[in-house]
């Protein structure tokens, strides 16, 4: 990983601003005002902001309505929205049917008990009941932070299960199903910018912290952790291309003062 001054001969160019949330944009589990303050700026600045987050469907849909972004995709790719403020309408749109969800809901339900009983100490995440498409596990925003191995055995019961699971900086998230950040992402600059992504990937920026970040960090040449990204490295199968000198919400105002200078 190189710093994120490294990164300012690329930072004129860059259009797009797409941020994970908690621990990224937040600091201890906190929306500080320099952080808002931040979108706010890339938002007159031209850059749009896109939020990639794991975060539920009832969390997204406040934060595309209310918030200085473009949209925002959630519960790790599931979904995204976005709401158009001249029509007063907000757009939704899921990777699976209604018919789908309910059934995954269904298997995650049982897969939730097995969990629960198995790991001690887990929980499901207090925003459970906002989400449409997928489970999420506490191991340590809500709960006393639980060993390596712990996280490694709620991860190994979801993918005995058949289940899809990524680690974030708090939760262990499980879905049936086919996507991930990237997928939907890809979808979202197709459907709602109407542009390929492929095409433009080195006017975008992503930043994150943690193993549900890969693929993000993966694909975009400018990719971005924020410096609390450290001790999930060996986690990361794809670690990000720069590094920022701050963690958090500090670090994401590092990197947006870089993107404004330019």
């Amino acid at each position: 990983m190189q710093p994120l001054s490294a990164l300012k001969p690329q930072a004129s160019q860059i259009r797009y601003l797409l941020t994970d949330i908690d621990d990224t944009l937040t600091s201890h589990g906190r929306l500080e005002a320099r952080a808002y303050a931040a979108l706010e700026r890339l938002e007159a600045a031209g850059i749009r902001v896109v939020p990639i987050t794991g975060r539920p469907a009832g969390w997204c849909d406040m934060i595309a309505r209310f918030w200085p972004c473009s949209g925002i995709v959630g519960e790790n790719g599931a979904l995204y929205m976005r709401y158009d403020r001249a029509a007063r309408k907000m757009q939704r749109r899921f990777w699976q049917d209604d018919a789908e969800r309910q059934a995954a809901r269904s298997k995650l339900a049982a897969l939730a008990e097995t969990i629960l009983r198995e790991v001690p100490g887990c929980a499901l995440a207090s925003d459970q009941q906002y989400r449409e498409c997928d489970l999420a596990v506490d191991f340590c925003e809500d709960v006393p932070p639980l060993p390596a191995e712990a996280i490694d055995r709620i991860v190994a019961l979801f993918e005995a299960a058949g289940a899809t699971a990524k680690v974030s900086s708090i939760h262990v998230n499980g879905w049936f199903g086919a996507w991930d950040k990237l997928s939907m992402t890809r979808a979202f600059f197709a459907e709602c910018f109407g542009v390929d992504l492929d095409a433009l990937r080195e006017q975008v920026v992503f930043s994150g912290d943690s193993p549900n970040d890969a693929p993000m960090f993966g694909y975009f040449p400018y990719s971005v952790g924020v410096a609390n990204v450290r001790p999930f490295l060996e986690r990361i199968a794809a670690p990000p291309k720069f590094i920022t000198p701050s963690e958090g919400g500090a670090g994401f105002c590092e990197l947006a003062d870089l993107l404004l200078k330019a």
